[in-house]
């Protein structure tokens, strides 16, 4: 694993991206999950694109690797963010201090011995979180149950959180472990492949090197950057969708022989408004891509640059704004495109064979995870204000540790 050239990197994944495209429309007519496709990116070597080089993995930019998850996101945007859980986790080993534990990780990826999965949220009427850590004759217990469990089903661990002697953790445990339940039963009309359902922890056993306090758990580094990176991988899926919005319109027009309200046989693809409805998804993917890419790279340079900062946490949380901007004009336009597609086709468009309303749905299922309302308001609130959009995660941190 030591390419050096996104080139490189693209053709190495190229020919199992191009079969996870082919095979998209089947799964997603079959709720086929794409365990296989998991399997082949992980044995690939996908898992430590992120792993540096002197632990044994790529080492790509931050860029580098969302190049690749846009590429993926067109084949079947189920993948980028079914793997969600793995590049968080990833990157929150990047930040932290080398110790045993870290490089024994980096290993077992490197190796693609593992793959994580992630699962935080729960159900209730409450946000709080109600999986706790039990300690028994100096041994450590979990129980809890979670949802939206993304990836979860395809993982070989599962980096989650709970409550640990009243102190909030997150902790790794292997997906297989003894009284570790995983439940395919996400209901959502879309991202339906994701692994997104219920995971029960059932008074499983945890190694203690295997928790971390969650205030440490981004290695120190600003909160901003992983809540950035969350919601990046989100937009990469939305930019990989317009762009394959493009291409199955293309796909769709080209060996067309009917034209509607032209009589006789007749090629769509000369037909200028059909050519302009074309266009117009074509700029929806070049801009959503663009859009993404210079947010990563807001949030990259953050990164790169927090030693020069005089202040760590406005450094990061100014790209958040970016990465914020960039989530409000991504999902406008992607799920405009995603309707506007069958206007190249009319009635014969909406065949359940072609699956192409699978675009919008899960565009729409993607939107939907972090509401861009709220996301709207903290910009204006930075511009008017010059208010940085921080989470009542990092005002509770900063309450623990002021």
């Amino acid at each position: 694993m030591t390419t050096t050239t996104v080139p490189d990197i693209r053709t190495h994944f190229a020919e199992i991206i191009a079969d996870i495209a082919a095979t998209a429309v089947q799964r997603e007519t079959d709720r086929g999950l794409p365990y296989e496709a998991v399997r082949c990116l992980r044995d690939a070597g996908f898992g430590a694109l992120r792993v540096p080089r002197e632990y044994g993995g790529w080492g790509v930019s931050l860029e580098e690797l969302f190049r690749l998850l846009i590429e993926l996101g067109a084949a079947d945007s189920n993948l980028p963010q079914l793997l969600r859980g793995h590049i968080a986790f990833v990157e929150t080993q990047r930040a932290l201090p080398d110790s045993p534990q870290r490089r024994d990780w980096f290993a077992r990826i490197v190796s693609n011995e593992i793959l994580f999965g992630n699962a935080q949220a729960e159900l209730g009427e409450s946000s709080t979180n109600a999986t706790t850590i039990t300690e028994r004759d100096g041994r450590l217990f979990v129980t809890g149950r979670k949802f939206y469990s993304t990836g979860t089903l395809y993982a070989d661990w599962i980096w989650s959180g709970g409550v640990w002697d009243g102190q909030a953790v997150a902790f790794a445990v292997n997906a297989t472990a003894l009284g570790v339940t995983r439940i395919d039963d996400w209901d959502g009309f879309g991202q339906k492949l994701t692994g997104s359902g219920t995971t029960i922890y059932e008074d499983v056993e945890i190694d203690p090197a295997h928790v971390l306090p969650w205030t440490d758990a981004d290695g120190h580094r600003s909160l901003a950057y992983t809540q950035g990176m969350y919601q990046l991988i989100l937009l990469s899926a939305l930019a990989g969708i317009a762009r394959r919005t493009l291409t199955d319109a293309v796909d769709f027009v080209r060996p067309r022989t009917r034209t509607f309200g032209i009589p006789g046989q007749t090629s769509p693809r000369d037909e200028p408004l059909v050519q302009r409805v074309v266009g117009k998804l074509g700029g929806i993917a070049f801009s959503t891509e663009a859009t993404a890419l210079e947010a990563v790279r807001r949030l990259e340079q953050a990164d790169l640059t927090r030693a020069e900062a005089a202040d760590e946490d406005e450094h990061y949380y100014t790209a958040l704004v970016a990465v914020f901007e960039a989530q409000h004009a991504i999902i406008e336009q992607v799920l405009h495109g995603t309707g506007l597609l069958f206007e190249v086709g009319g009635a014969s468009a909406v065949s359940q064979q072609k699956q192409l309303d699978r675009l919008w749905r899960n565009a729409r299922t993607i939107a939907s995870h972090n509401p861009a309302a709220y996301r709207e308001q903290s910009v204006g609130a930075f511009h008017l204000n010059g208010t940085l959009p921080k989470s009542q995660l990092h005002l509770a941190r900063n309450e623990k540790t002021g």
